[in-house]
């Protein structure tokens, strides 16, 4: 409790200062139930492979039975070795449900490479540290803690309001599959997994994006062989020194610039408030998507280099048999993310190309690749998540954006589900570190997130 009590202090004490209003009692006394849930959830080590999804789901149930939901509103599925959860928030059925989605499962991290525990939450000079603080524990726990407070309000929706928490986002995505067959008819699905607010290197808010579309994800395997041999006699043919040649290749290939209204409102948006060459190249491009110093420039930065082109990259490889032996085979694993309304094979077509070696094989990895429209956006979801964003920081711009990663929404659009990322926090470009060693949040967004969800969900569901 004396950790808790910390963390409350803290994140409140932040609020308060980011707020343009006074924290909602309502939100203060649902703190330490939110950190204690939060610190709980991080605790438990949900990277694939260690199968504690399933624990997270059913400590997800208790805390929603212990506070008055019905356990028939409440459904585990197993699904290989993870799990999805499903909560419904029952309405009055005057129309069709409005979907909730996030995840439950976390990227791996390994304790000898961070600075702290990544399972332990820790809060120091205003953030928290632990796997999953940033993607995407506290959304969760902010979710399933909006819906405690609205039961105990004794809200009465129109639209039921169906909570999703897949099980494998990070990997398969076999779970999240499994829901969108699941739940296909729906108004409409909100991602706490994507959008949300940035802040300048001042931390003043510059922009908040409601997510519409979202890069293909896909991954490719190069394989290389040879006959092997003893080490003791080297061969001209060496696959890994083969590889090592198109991978080369790869790394010098840029794919070529590309712009939608999604990415260009976007980008127009945050250069307004971007300082220096960056910024400016951001306003010359949304201004001309034709300027190829414009998008020299914005490739430069790894947080927007996906808002211009599809990426491709090497992430893994894998080969040899033995120390004392020539390899046999290689491999290397490329993650690509792909501009909406490229298609895979293309992309595959372009690999062939660049590589331009007759002895790889290319292959696409599963799971099949999803090539998701985008949204159009809905005036009454943009109206909702304008006030609530607004309650905190007035006159900050809404604007539309395109993920460069790849969220759960992906298999709901592919079935016609229009789907708005609309994460309620606030950070800094590559600052949370998701993914990452030390991965933070600022403890501000944990109070702030709760408000924003709360609004957010009255508005919509009434």
């Amino acid at each position: 409790m004396r950790f808790a009590t910390t963390v409350l202090a803290g994140a409140i004490a932040l609020f308060a200062g980011a707020a343009a209003h006074a924290a909602d009692p309502a939100i203060t006394a649902q703190m330490p139930a939110t950190m204690d849930m939060l610190r709980h959830a991080i605790s438990l080590h949900t990277a694939q492979g260690h199968d504690l999804v399933p624990t997270l789901a059913s400590y997800f149930a208790k805390q929603l039975e212990a506070n008055g939901f019905a356990a028939s509103d409440i459904e585990i599925i197993p699904v290989d070795h993870t799990a999805a959860m499903v909560v419904r928030y029952r309405g009055t059925g005057a129309g069709k449900p409005i979907l909730l989605s996030g995840h439950m499962d976390v990227v791996e991290a390994k304790r000898e490479d961070w600075t702290r525990d990544p399972f332990t939450l820790v809060e120091e000079n205003g953030y928290l540290y632990g796997r999953g603080v940033a993607d995407m524990k506290t959304g969760d726990v902010v979710m399933l803690q909006t819906l405690i407070r609205l039961k105990k309000e004794g809200f009465k929706p129109s639209h039921d309001i169906i909570l999703l928490l897949s099980g494998d986002e990070e990997t398969g995505m076999l779970s999240t599959r499994e829901l969108a067959k699941r739940y296909h008819d729906a108004e409409f699905l909100l991602n706490a997994d994507a959008g949300g607010g940035t802040l300048d290197s001042d931390g003043k808010p510059v922009v908040y994006e409601i997510q519409a579309a979202e890069k293909t994800y896909a991954d490719f395997e190069i394989t290389l062989t040879s006959p092997g041999g003893h080490s003791s006699e080297p061969t001209p043919d060496n696959p890994i020194y083969r590889l090592s040649h198109d991978l080369e290749k790869l790394a010098a290939h840029q794919f070529p610039v590309m712009s939608n209204a999604i990415t260009l409102a976007s980008l127009r948006a945050k250069g307004e408030h971007s300082p220096g060459a960056l910024g400016k190249a951001m306003l010359a491009f949304a201004n001309n998507p034709n300027d190829a110093k414009a998008a020299d420039t914005i490739s430069t930065d790894p947080a927007y280099v996906g808002q211009v082109r599809t990426t491709c990259v090497a992430t893994q490889i894998h080969g040899g048999h033995a120390r004392n032996a020539l390899p046999q085979s290689v491999s290397a694993t490329v993650n690509c993310r792909i501009f909406p309304g490229v298609s895979v094979d293309s992309i595959k077509n372009t690999l062939t190309q660049v590589i331009a070696d007759p002895t790889a094989k290319i292959a696409i990895l599963p799971p099949t690749p999803v090539e998701s429209p985008a949204s159009p956006l809905r005036p009454d979801v943009v109206a909702a998540v304008t006030a609530a964003v607004h309650a905190r920081f007035p006159n900050v711009p809404i604007v539309p954006g395109m993920s460069n990663g790849a969220t759960d929404s992906m298999h709901f659009r592919t079935l016609g589900i229009p789907c708005f990322g609309v994460d309620g926090a606030f950070t800094k470009a590559d600052d949370t570190f998701a993914h990452g060693l030390n991965e933070k949040l600022p403890a501000s967004e944990v109070p702030a997130e709760l408000a924003f969800w709360h609004q957010l969900l009255t508005t919509l569901a009434k």
